[in-house]
């Protein structure tokens, strides 16, 4: 159980595109959108465009980086729930070669946001933007370590930096709930770790309450501003992972109405539906 649920803490860290003179924020929800529909280059066209409208805002070079990240994991099919579910069902990534040119533009993503957001907190230490752009490009820089570089204990210290940025997050006012997506899945992933590892690992202010963590998730589902979908996705994955699958059903029949695009959300909702109607009629 260790290895999928230390995956799942790592995701710790999501209305078509619209003209080119939409406001900043219009513009990073319509690329989310693009993104959570799995138009990579939709979400990237839109990203460029505001780039070059506000080259000094670190979110759009935040939101290309989660762009080129979840295009690869979908590459790679790490996305598809079951790999969450138990280590016998994980896919075989031996055979899945990550791509260097993804990772360089990863990363030039990363390093290009994290500059714009350090310079805006010299000169106004609670800007809002440079908070959320940075709590976001270290839990995306988390998400490489961990399913792509497979290194998932680093990923613990690497958490804690993430957590840094989302406690000043929620410190504004009015907070910002995206960031209760980092405490929210470390509560439940440290939950289910076994007690000597939960003695191993610390986290501030982390208890490992499965259900806090379910509360916490349930948050950013409701009032996140970016992470509201990304959250459904996790609590629907944990209800599988709970033996809850009418549960999960319900949240994806939600997404899939709200992002029809996407192929892995009927997939997954295709197969949760049969798994639910299986578990009703025992």
């Amino acid at each position: 159980m260790i290895r999928p649920t230390l995956v799942l803490l790592s995701f710790s860290m999501a209305l078509a595109a619209g003209p080119a003179t939409a406001a900043p924020d219009a513009a990073i929800h319509q690329a989310y959108a693009r993104l959570y529909n799995f138009d990579f280059a939709g979400a990237h066209q839109i990203l460029d465009r505001q780039i070059g409208l506000a080259p000094q805002d670190p979110m759009p070079h935040a939101v290309s980086a989660a762009a080129y990240l979840f295009a690869e994991l979908h590459r790679l099919r790490i996305l598809e729930f079951d790999f969450f579910m138990d280590d016998d069902k994980l896919v075989d990534r031996r055979k899945l070669v990550p791509d260097p040119a993804v990772r360089e533009k990863f990363f030039n993503e990363v390093a290009s946001s994290d500059g714009l957001a350090n310079a805006r907190l010299a000169g106004q230490g609670d800007d809002r933007n440079a908070l959320l752009a940075l709590c976001m490009t270290t839990g995306l820089v988390t998400d490489y370590a961990a399913l792509i570089e497979r290194r998932r204990f680093a990923t613990f210290s690497l958490s804690k930096r993430s957590q840094f940025y989302a406690h000043k997050l929620l410190a504004l006012n009015p907070p910002v709930y995206d960031a209760y997506l980092t405490f929210g899945s470390a509560e439940y992933v440290v939950g289910c770790l076994p007690f000597f590892v939960r003695w191993l690992v610390h986290l501030d202010g982390i208890k490992g309450s499965k259900d806090q963590g379910m509360q916490e998730l349930g948050l950013v589902a409701e009032r996140g501003d970016y992470y509201g979908p990304f959250a459904r996705v996790l609590l629907a994955v944990i209800h599988k992972r709970e033996k809850r699958p009418a549960e999960a059903v319900r949240l994806l029949d939600g997404l899939v109405r709200e992002f029809p695009e996407n192929p892995l959300f009927r997939q997954e909702l295709a197969h949760l539906t049969l798994l639910a109607h299986a578990r009703a009629s025992r």
